[in-house]
């Protein structure tokens, strides 16, 4: 029987994103290939930033340096949440998952600036029981570590858990320990493959 929901942040229940922050970065004269390999590609992002190694004025002193834009580390950060817009579909099953008993859970790849700049605009946090950052836990997913983590601070175990993902090797890695995981393709997937477990919304 599940008991717990585990709801991807970025690309799922948050959308656009990236892309627009991108965008608007090529709109202030940064190149798309310089903007993507900055904030998409570069070990500062992947293998520190999102690990916890370096803080918020680390990251985007160094991006911004690298883009030669002439902005402080909170205009940067503003102009990419600025950029978020809400998955209302899931925000509702977020809710209603909630409403109905199960714990709600994230399991997230991600940097202090998006989370609590997201908090602040979007006052997401609360919707959810429990919080897997990888910032906070030193490691990314699709590493063991953090579905380790998500087992243990749900409280549950592991087959209780469904956890869905638009990466394939972190669905994969999440299914060796047992986890109930799928691809997300879609919002009517995502209900489905819930409903297929049990787990109706």
């Amino acid at each position: 029987m599940i008991k717990a929901i585990t709801f991807d942040l970025d690309g799922v229940y948050f959308i656009n994103g990236k892309e627009n922050f991108v965008k608007n970065l090529v709109k202030l004269g940064v190149s798309e290939d310089e903007a993507r390999r900055v904030f998409l590609k570069s070990d500062k992002m992947n293998k520190e930033y999102k690990r916890g190694l370096i803080d918020d004025n680390g990251f985007w002193s160094w991006a911004i340096k690298e883009w030669g834009l002439n902005l402080s580390v909170q205009e940067i950060s503003d102009l990419l949440i600025s950029g978020y817009e809400l998955n209302k579909t899931i925000v509702h099953y977020v809710h209603k998952s909630k409403l109905k008993g199960y714990k709600n859970c994230i399991c997230t790849n991600n940097f202090p600036a998006r989370i609590e700049g997201l908090k602040n605009r979007f006052h997401f946090i609360d919707n959810f029981d429990v919080k897997v950052l990888s910032y906070e836990v030193g490691e990314l997913k699709p590493n063991p570590i953090m579905f380790e983590e998500l087992i243990r601070q749900s409280g549950v175990k592991p087959e209780e858990i469904a956890y869905a993902d638009d990466s394939e090797a972190n669905v994969e890695e999440a299914k060796k320990l047992g986890i109930n995981a799928f691809f997300y393709e879609n919002n009517e997937q995502f209900i489905s493959e819930l409903n297929k477990m049990g787990a109706e919304l």
